[in-house]
């Protein structure tokens, strides 16, 4: 475990993981499907002592390695909602929307007023939807807005730990999946999937590590297929691996989300700029007035407001800013597990 001074209260702090514990997460936000082999030799440790670690923290519900796909890769449409909700109804309802199978990032916001998700849809539109069919007629919501997602910045397959892990470049290096054009290529052609690949994803979304051999038994198919289909996927940028963490793991003291209202002429370069902050866990260009959102993750309120006054100000082409405190997490990026909520 990991002993730090926050300077807002001089209290010392003590969170997360020890600093092999560390290591091996980091390693695993670069590859989730890395074998035990490849993370030993990175890290310099027996392929035994990998193992055992994962093992423990896998476990203890500490970590989990999902096996996600990218929207923009399958002509799907991802919207950043805001829910505004009567005092003492953000629970219940967010808890609703955690539960659904279209959203991710359920964040109660705003002193427990507001919720913050993100919600896929099949395709570019939103009909027959949670937004239009469900929350609008949800007695005690008070008003409902969404943004579509136009780019990402900093997230998916990346996190905080990417920026602030104790992994060298060459230990990265090591790791890292080989990138190709197709799987950063914005302009492409949607990936087409058919129901074993469906079926693939789905179960890589619950346990992105899962054996080839158990993944064979539950598809169908032969363990060899299994491997092939796996690595074309992540060639072609559909599948990712992330990692879920405990909110104890790497959540600091203060969460907050980021609506900024940035010069169209300046929104790339000032998103660049700020995924590049290592304060920030997700950013990315939305529709709206306010057209670039992040999530932002600081050890103290006042570190937050030096975070403002010193980095978010001096963002090319600022405008506004309008900021909401998260108090608390219901689903993260993989599937709805009750005992994590």
């Amino acid at each position: 475990m990991k002993t730090y001074l926050d300077t807002g209260t001089g209290r010392s702090v003590v969170r997360g993981l020890s600093d092999e514990d560390t290591a091996l997460a980091h390693a695993l936000q670069i590859n989730g499907r890395a074998s035990f082999r490849e993370i030993a030799e990175a890290l310099g440790v027996s392929d035994q002592t990998a193992a055992r670690r994962w093992a423990r923290l896998r476990s203890a519900g500490k970590l989990r390695v999902l096996g996600l796909t990218d929207p923009l890769r399958l002509g799907d449409t991802v919207w950043t909602v805001r829910v505004r909700c009567a005092p003492d109804a953000a629970l219940s309802i967010g808890a609703a929307m955690a539960r659904r199978t279209d959203t991710t990032w359920v964040n109660l916001s705003s002193g427990g007023t507001e919720i913050n998700c993100s919600v896929r849809t099949r395709g570019p539109g939103l009909e027959e939807t949670l937004l239009l069919e469900k929350l609008p007629r949800t007695p005690q919501v008070v008003d409902v807005s969404a943004h579509c997602l136009l780019h990402v910045y900093f997230g998916q397959d990346l996190s905080p730990l990417t920026k602030r892990g104790p992994l060298t470049p060459e230990q990265v290096a090591l790791l890292a999946f080989p990138e190709t054009p197709e799987r950063v290529a914005e302009a492409a052609s949607p990936v087409v999937l058919d129901d074993g690949d469906r079926l693939l994803l789905d179960l890589l979304a619950r346990d992105g590590r899962a054996a080839p051999g158990e993944l064979a038994a539950a598809t169908g198919l032969s363990p060899s297929t299994v491997r092939r289909r796996i690595t074309e996927l992540r060639t072609s940028g559909v599948l990712y691996f992330d990692v879920e963490y405990h909110p104890d793991v790497l959540h600091r003291d203060f969460r907050a989300v980021l609506w900024l209202e940035i010069d169209p002429a300046r929104l790339a370069e000032a998103g660049a700029a700020l995924a590049a902050h290592p304060e920030v866990a997700f950013a990315a260009a939305v529709t709206g007035t306010a057209n670039l959102f992040a999530s932002v993750d600081v050890p103290s309120a006042p570190l937050f407001y030096r975070y403002l006054t010193e980095s978010v100000a001096k963002l090319p082409g600022l405008r506004h800013t309008a900021t909401a405190p998260i108090h608390r997490t219901l689903k993260g990026p993989g599937p709805y597990l009750q005992a994590r909520a």
